[in-house]
């Protein structure tokens, strides 16, 4: 939920910039890809000692209207990560995308290609393969925490993956959500693509952006609640995997989010207890007024504090930054008593905290995005240190929360990673 600029010069704009899914910079001529080609990227490989597993699951919640769909049950698919035994070889690694959303995600006017401004028809999303094993068997022998993952507001769970995958291969169970008809695509099971709402609604010139903006964050907590009560039927069922299932401990769960997914996150955390620690990776916490351009008000989380340990990481956004500089973190800051700790990365934009910091650069080496697209989404930062600074950093607070492991890492600057810096 961060914006890349503070003009709204468009309908869409007001409403797309906001929820952080802004228009595409201005973008340098790049010469069309030769036919039968595509542009293709790879992720970063996990740095943990376990080979990771992956597999999807389709939920249905048939007590609560789709409040993006009206007349529809609540859809959404999730995907669970976890440490297997044997690592994925050739077309056993996962797809990052499956073909139909990876055609989606790439086309023109999607919220994907608007949101990264990268060249659309030019890569070949569903050809990227994840370091994860499909449908494998957990690693048997102990319970292990949960993390769930939120990607930032009209991004697909995948958005994550590096991160996500890394995780696992530390020993978490990860559990991605992608929040249907906002997302800029999901396919779901029965073959339909259930792509995002959000360009018909920015056509709407009355459009209130702080109002929508509360309905997705209190949607993407209904979403969180759900899956937390269906993981604790998934730990019982015979429908995992082989040791899947046994692999949740639903006593340690925390929960990371880039965007509207970390200002999910951590009102997810205050509004449910099986929430013990949670990261925010550029999530503001605060509303623009009616006409989207004045006043601010504070998210529910923000006005209340939290009880529990909590991380923020900014960006160098020119509306991100350390707590002092955003009104919704500065609240939180002073009303909470749970440990808290604020940390920005040097050289950052917005995306820098996802999978644009490795993914995009590829991509414009093969003319797939301008490099006037490319520093607006990741900024200026190396992106294999910004890539290991976020690793190092989310998994030492959920090590330190969840397990009980402290490296002190966040206890203030680092020598060994001078590029984040520490907000006292």
């Amino acid at each position: 939920m961060r914006k890349r600029g503070r003009a709204m010069a468009t309908v869409v704009l007001a409403a797309t910039v906001a929820l952080g899914v802004a228009g595409a910079p201005g973008a340098m001529a790049v010469a069309p890809a030769p036919v039968g080609k595509s542009a293709t990227a790879a992720l970063p490989a996990p740095t943990g000692p376990y080979a990771v597993g992956t597999t999807s699951v389709h939920l249905v919640d048939p007590g609560r209207e789709d409040p993006w769909k009206v007349g529809r049950p609540r859809e959404l698919m999730i995907s669970l990560w976890y440490p297997t035994g044997r690592p994925a070889l050739g077309d056993e690694r996962a797809r990052y995308m499956t073909p139909d959303a990876g055609a989606h995600f790439g086309s023109a006017g999607s919220v994907a290609q608007m949101n990264q401004g990268f060249e659309p028809d030019r890569t070949d999303w569903s050809g990227v393969r994840t370091h994860a094993r499909v449908d494998a068997p957990a690693l048997p022998g102990r319970a292990r925490p949960v993390v769930l993952y939120s990607a930032g507001l009209g991004d697909p769970r995948t958005w994550g993956t590096g991160l996500v995958e890394d995780l696992a291969s530390r020993g978490y169970v990860v559990v991605t959500v992608d929040h249907t008809w906002e997302a800029s695509e999901v396919s779901l099971p029965d073959g339909e693509l259930a792509t995002s709402v959000f360009p018909e609604l920015a056509k709407d010139p009355n459009l209130d952006v702080g109002a929508l903006l509360r309905k997705m964050i209190g949607t993407r907590v209904d979403d969180t609640r759900f899956v937390l009560d269906q993981l604790a039927r998934l730990k019982s069922s015979r429908t995992l995997p082989p040791g899947v299932g046994a692999a949740l401990d639903l006593g340690r769960i925390g929960m990371v989010g880039h965007s509207g997914g970390g200002s999910t996150a951590l009102q997810a955390m205050h509004d449910d207890p099986r929430i013990a620690a949670a990261v925010n990776m550029d999530g503001q916490l605060h509303f623009p007024g009616p006409d989207g351009r004045t006043g601010v008000y504070l998210t529910d989380v923000a006005e209340k504090g939290l009880d529990r340990p909590f991380l923020l990481l900014g960006t160098r956004n020119d509306d991100s930054g350390p707590y002092r500089q955003q009104p919704g973190w500065d609240a939180l800051w002073h009303r909470s008593t749970g440990w808290h700790a604020d940390f920005t990365l040097d050289g950052s934009r917005h995306g820098s905290y996802t999978d644009a910091e490795s993914l995009l650069p590829q991509l414009a080496d093969q003319g797939a995005i301008s490099a006037d697209a490319l520093h607006g989404d990741i900024g200026a930062v190396r992106p294999d240190r910004a890539v290991l600074a976020t690793r190092t950093y989310v998994a030492s607070f959920f090590d330190r929360w969840l397990r009980g492991h402290d490296d002190h890492l966040l206890d203030g600057p680092s020598a060994s990673f001078p590029e984040m810096v520490h907000e006292p």
